[in-house]
């Protein structure tokens, strides 16, 4: 999606590599997000505010199965870490 190869990708994640102020618009772009919120420090918040958190967002999709799919799809995923 975001037109960078595998190799680049994976040597940025790892570390090896860095990106470009281009490659990290592309990648802001595909994800959907502001670069602030890529360097948020949100997720420090205490366990029971996150899980708050996550059920308000549940919550205010639970009409679009899409969404609920996609959050599902997520979840599993990184529970199978």
């Amino acid at each position: 999606m975001a037109d960078i190869s595998v190799r680049s990708l994976s040597g940025i994640e790892i570390g090896e590599n860095f990106m470009s102020a281009q490659t990290m618009e592309k990648i802001l772009d595909c994800l959907g997000i502001t670069i602030n919120e890529l360097f948020s420090a949100e997720h420090l918040k205490p366990t029971d505010e996150l899980i708050s958190e996550i059920k308000t967002i549940i919550e205010s999709v639970k009409d679009d199965r899409d969404k609920i799919e996609n959050i599902y799809k997520i979840v599993k995923a990184v529970t199978l870490i």
